[in-house]
């Protein structure tokens, strides 16, 4: 049988682990998405080297200024859509590190709780006659507080979709102002 501040020493131990281990995760999440966000970045700059190269060739084989602006109206269409498919791969990084984060948090917080409502009620079982009003307020702390977390959680989630559905939105928006501008390029 432990004493009563070897046990609370213990669960200070394991929840200076539990946090760490929680920041190791959602760093390791972080990292990850910044190397794609790096990555998209990467691609995105190479190919548009390239297809500036390509551009700038037929550009300068133009025999004519009329084939010269066709070719350069020509080329705002693949810009927008490329722009669009940047954004739409941002938004999907953003979107899954959110969720990634949310799910380890999530995972996280559950096992902090579920050693912390183990640690009352092993502290219940051997304290002495007299303290059950002080149990019993640890354990409503530790519901207020899941409460208070699950509350935090769902609000999160709200503002993760309420901001993913902005991004489509704005994505949508600029996707119908490139293609009315294309239009009016044609003519």
């Amino acid at each position: 049988m432990f004493t009563l501040p070897e046990q609370f020493s213990n669960a200070a131990k394991a929840n200076v682990e539990a946090q760490t281990a929680m920041l190791t995760a959602l760093f390791g999440k972080a990292f990850d998405s910044v190397e794609k966000v790096v990555d998209l970045n990467l691609n995105v700059a190479k190919a548009s080297v390239e297809d500036s190269a390509i551009t700038m060739k037929q550009l300068l084989a133009a025999k004519d200024p009329q084939e010269f602006f066709s070719l350069s109206a020509a080329q705002a269409q693949p810009s927008a859509a490329k722009a669009i498919a940047y954004g739409r791969s941002l938004a999907g990084i953003a979107s899954s590190a959110q969720a990634e984060w949310t799910r380890t948090a999530e995972e996280q917080f559950a096992e902090t709780g579920r050693k912390l409502s183990a640690l009352v009620d092993d502290v219940a079982r051997n304290a002495p006659a007299g303290t059950e009003n002080v149990i019993a307020m640890f354990r409503s702390a530790i519901g207020n507080a899941n409460a208070g977390y699950e509350q935090f959680s769902k609000t999160g989630k709200q503002a993760a979709e309420v901001m993913e559905a902005n991004m489509n939105t704005a994505v949508s928006q600029f996707s119908q102002t490139a293609e009315k501008a294309m239009k009016t390029a044609r003519k």
